[in-house]
């Protein structure tokens, strides 16, 4: 038992020692430290300046800095007034060949100006109106896909055209659209309500031979080939309401949109005379 108490106190000697070494050690470094290097010279004169940025070139932001929304709506014309009897005709019923400057779609409100910008030149007996001549239309009319099948709707009227700097009135429809014939001036989206027949009557059709392979994998069966006929008898009366009230369920099939991309190719006609100096 007293070995053990001498071991202990030899312990917590030697453990007492090495502490006191040790913070003898830390305390000889720290002012070695101290005498040869000045920390406040190395904080101030030693370390180099940070660089300074010129307030021009900083970044000025504000939390209610409002960033502007691209928009490609046209912006109304200025029209100049003419004259017809000092003014150079050109004829209705000239057409010019063209391409969008906007995309359209039936998502366009009324109202909404476009443009347009010619491909061709148009040679007159006064007048050559130069390829690159812009030429603005609004939207008369349109509507989205209705649920009667109907596609989509967008109607142009063409308004005015830039010749030399200047705006002169125009009143003309479009009628090609990528090479497309546009009648009444209406473009409009394809028309699904045929479609939705054919679709519905398919469903029928499909429901009709989902249950004959009922019936056959029952007609396997001792005790199935019983029931083998239920399944063809309701799948034959499933065919046969489908194909009936196709014309009635397929009213709620909406038609195409309409997107014609920015750069389309149009073809412009006039419906009146035009005059331009």
């Amino acid at each position: 038992m007293k070995n053990i108490y001498i071991i202990f106190f030899v312990l917590i000697t030697l453990f007492t020692n090495n502490q006191v070494l040790a913070l003898n050690f830390d305390t000889s470094i720290d002012a070695e430290i101290k005498q040869k290097y000045n920390s406040t010279k190395l904080e101030n004169e030693v370390l180099p300046n940070l660089p300074k940025v010129p307030a021009s070139s900083k970044p000025a932001y504000k939390n209610n800095t409002t960033i502007p929304k691209e928009t490609s709506q046209e912006t109304k014309p200025t029209i100049t007034k003419v004259d017809p009897k000092d003014a150079i005709k050109i004829n209705k019923r000239t057409k010019f060949q063209a391409n969008s400057n906007q995309k359209i779609s039936d998502w366009l409100s009324e109202g909404t100006l476009v443009s347009f910008t010619t491909t061709l030149p148009v040679y007159k007996k006064y007048v050559t109106i130069p390829s690159g001549t812009k030429i603005t239309a609004m939207i008369t009319d349109s509507h989205q896909p209705q649920i009667t099948g109907n596609g989509g709707l967008v109607e142009l009227k063409i308004t005015a055209m830039n010749y030399n700097g200047k705006n002169y009135t125009l009143n003309g429809k479009i009628t090609k659209a990528n090479h497309k014939k546009i009648f009444f001036n209406n473009i409009k989206g394809k028309r699904k309500y045929l479609k939705g027949i054919a679709n519905q009557v398919n469903n029928g059709e499909k429901f009709y031979k989902k249950s004959r392979n009922i019936s056959g994998k029952l007609a396997n069966n001792p005790i199935g080939v019983i029931f083998s006929p239920i399944p063809t008898v309701i799948g034959i009366a499933g065919y046969s309401i489908c194909t009936i009230l196709s014309p009635i369920t397929a009213i709620g099939t909406k038609g195409e949109n309409i997107t014609i991309p920015a750069g389309s190719q149009f073809e412009i006609k006039l419906l009146d005379n035009a005059f331009i100096y």
